[in-house]
C-alpha cells in the first residue's frame, strides 16, 4: 500500500506521519513509495513509525 493510499484510506495517520518529519504526503513519490520506502528516503526509524501509526488508529478505533 503506498502512502498515498494509508493517508486516504486512514486520514488520522497524516499527524504522525508529520510529527515524524514525513510532510510530503502530496508529492509524486507518496503515490507509489511504501511507508518503509519513503521513511528510509527520509532517514526516518521505520519500525518507530509503524508503531506510531498503529498506536494512533488503535487509539482512534477505541
Amino acid at each position: 500500500m503506498s502512502i498515498t493510499e494509508v493517508v486516504s484510506k486512514y486520514p488520522d495517520s497524516v499527524p504522525v506521519f508529520m510529527e515524524h518529519g514525513m510532510g510530503c504526503l502530496g508529492c509524486a513519490a507518496a503515490r507509489f513509495e511504501s511507508i518503509e520506502q519513503g521513511a528510509r528516503a527520509h532517514g526516518i526509524d521505520v519500525d518507530g513509525l509503524i508503531d506510531a501509526l498503529n498506536k494512533a488508529l488503535e487509539k482512534k478505533a477505541e
